[in-house]
This record gives C-alpha cells, sequence and structure tokens, in this order.
C-alpha cells in the first residue's frame, strides 16, 4: 500500500523541532504541517540539509550552545519540543565517544534546562532500541533490560533517565519513542533519506541499484553483506522496518497525548512492525523494486551484531492508538527508490 496523508489531530500549537533538517526531522516537519501545527526548527546543518525546511522557520543553532537556544525559546512561543538532533552512527560513537556525549546528552541536557526556564514541560525524544542492547527475547517489549552496547545507545539511555528525573522533581511531560529501523521516504516525494555518509542498508543496497542503471558493471559492487551464518534461515542478520511516515504519525500520536494532559511523567514506547526481514530478503525485494542486477560482497559479521532485532509495539497500540500502516517491505523499498531516483533528474 501506499502511507496515505493522516487525518488532521485534534489539538494543536507550535512544535519547535530539534534536528528538522535531518531525515527523520524532515519528514516529522511535513507531518506536523499537514496535521495544521506551527513549526519551528532548530539545527545546526551539521548532517542536516537547509533545503529540507523548505519554508519554515529554520533557527541555525547548535544544542551545546546555551545562548543558541535561549534565542529560539526567547523569539518563539513553543508549546512542545521534539528532539531528533542526536548523533546516530554506532561505529563512531565507538571512535568518537566524546562527540556523542558531548551532542546526545550534553545538548539534549542544555535543551532540557532552556525548556525549564523557559517554562515549556512538553517533550517528544527520538530513542532507540539501542537501548536495549543484546536481545533476551525477540519481539523486544519495553519491559526488556536496557543495556547498551555502544556509545550511541547509552547517551540515548542516559536522556531516557533523565527525563524520568526530570519528571519526578520538575514535572516535565514527555514520551520517547523507540525506534527499530526507520526506512522509505515520503510518499509524495517532499524529503527523502540522505546521511553522509550512509549507513543504512535500504539506501546502500538502492544507491547500488542506481550505480548499476547507470551503467556500471553489477560485479564490480561495493554492496556488502556483514555476516552469512547468523542463525536465521538465510544466514543474514534480521532487522525490523518501520516505514518513516508511520513513526511520524506516532510522534503526532503522543504530542496529541502530551497536549491533551495525558501522560504521567515520562512515557516510552517501542516503534515496530513485529517481524523482521533478513538483509538478503532486502536485497531481494530492491531487486524486484527496481529491476535491477544487485550484487553484493560477503564480509565477516560486524562486532556487536545480534541476529535478529524485531520490536513488540502493543503498548504504542494500546496507548497512543498507533499501527504502522506500510508493512509490506517492497512498498517501504518503493518510496525510497522513487525519491532517489527524482534526485538523479
Amino acid at each position: 500500500m501506499t502511507p496515505l496523508a493522516r487525518k488532521s489531530l485534534d489539538v494543536k500549537g507550535t512544535v519547535l523541532v530539534v534536528g528538522g533538517a535531518g531525515y527523520i526531522g524532515s519528514h516529522m516537519v511535513l507531518a506536523l504541517r499537514d496535521a495544521g501545527y506551527e513549526v519551528v526548527v532548530f539545527d545546526n546543518l551539521s548532517r542536516g540539509f537547509a533545503d529540507a525546511v523548505g519554508d519554515l522557520p529554520l533557527v541555525a543553532g547548535d544544542l551545546r550552545s546555551i545562548s543558541d537556544l535561549d534565542a529560539c525559546f526567547a523569539a518563539n512561543q513553543i508549546d512542545l519540543v521534539m528532539h531528533f538532533a542526536a548523533l546516530a552512527y554506532v561505529g563512531e560513537s565507538v571512535t568518537e565517544p566524546e562527540l556523542y556525549y558531548q551532542n546526545n546528552v550534553v545538548g539534549a541536557l542544555n535543551l532540557l534546562s532552556a525548556m525549564r526556564r523557559h517554562g515549556v514541560r512538553r517533550f517528544v525524544f527520538s530513542s532507540t532500541c539501542a537501548t536495549y542492547g543484546e536481545p533476551d527475547e525477540v519481539p523486544i517489549s519495553e519491559t526488556h533490560p536496557q543495556r547498551p552496547i555502544n556509545p550511541y545507545g547509552r547517551t540515548k539511555l542516559i536522556v531516557e533517565q533523565a527525563l524520568s528525573d526530570y519528571a519526578t522533581a520538575y514535572g516535565l511531560q514527555s514520551i520517547s519513542l523507540r525506534y527499530f529501523n526507520a526506512a522509505g521516504c515520503d510518499a509524495q516525494g517532499r524529503a527523502g533519506e540522505r546521511h553522509e555518509p550512509e549507513t543504512h542498508l535500504i539506501p546502500l543496497v538502492l544507491a547500488e541499484a542506481l550505480r548499476v542503471q547507470r551503467g556500471g558493471d553489477p560485479a564490480a559492487t561495493a554492496l556488502r553483506v556483514f555476516g552469512s551464518d547468523f542463525p536465521t534461515s538465510d544466514g543474514s542478520c534480521i532487522r525490523d522496518y518501520v516505514h518513516v511516515s508511520d513513526l511520524c504519525h506516532a510522534h503526532l500520536l503522543a504530542a496529541r497525548r502530551l497536549l491533551q494532559n495525558g501522560t504521567q511523567g515520562a512515557e516510552a514506547f517501542n516503534l515496530a512492525n513485529g517481524g523482521g526481514f533478513s538483509v538478503l530478503e532486502v536485497i531481494e525485494a530492491c531487486r524486484t523494486v527496481t529491476g535491477l542486477p544487485i550484487q553484493y560482497r560477503l564480509d565477516d559479521r560486524r562486532a556487536g551484531d545480534p541476529a535478529v532485532l524485531v520490536g513488540d509495539a502493543s503498548l504504542a497500540g494500546r496507548m497512543l492508538g498507533w499501527k504502522s500502516e506500510v508493512t509490506d517491505l517492497k512498498d517501504i523499498i518503493r518510496t525510497a527508490w522513487d525519491w532517489m531516483r527524482r534526485q538523479e533528474c
């Protein structure tokens, strides 16, 4: 199915989207506008793109700068904050942990302090399944122990713990949304996925498809599959993919819950499809969608890669009324492929 425009939700206000020039943030900006919210974007543009914001107000600022944050809040009447501005490369977090603790932890705490100073007490946090670490069982529910195995996951968990303490001490109301694998692009082609460097599987496979489409030799592929001996049906690891538009709808529901004062302190919900696809299944689906002979090279496993990461999002269904609508892998891929081909024109 094709992602459909969501019905406008009934509670409105002005939302500050921190990191709104990035992949998920830029899709969130579109979803908020479609739902009738006023939007202000705060981004340092180190990994986002100004053109992704369109004609919306863009405050060029850094979470590590208290003065940048205070200026943004002073100039805008904000009802709710959504935070998408974390750095999110697992490998980089291992080699550059200071960068991750400064941006993801210090930056988030600076943001929360600025919110307190300016009387804003509703917060939606973009979190991650990386806070769980190696799973004891799948699908993973919110009651699973949180034992992150890399600095990226630890920085997200630290912020979640801070939100719980801030709820107790200061009355901050927050919802943390723990994503599994975000994928796909806006069905209308208004936003897409751009990372430098790219590390997500689907855009990497589709980039290889574009290379072949331009006349490249399929056998000269640089696409790598890490591990062929996992205890799965085809030996490659399995991940749970959630369309970015479904993620954004969850944020709209979280915003409504917060603005209707329905939260109980700091809450957290998984966002997942509840099923998974192996790396080789993703490549085969990309072949079907593109009609191109995508090839790959086998490589050794990467340290810390679990065999299966699949989430249980039933709590989000009960508490937020959320469920993923774009569940067919080929439909997810098709939205990404359509956007990537538009960029070639």
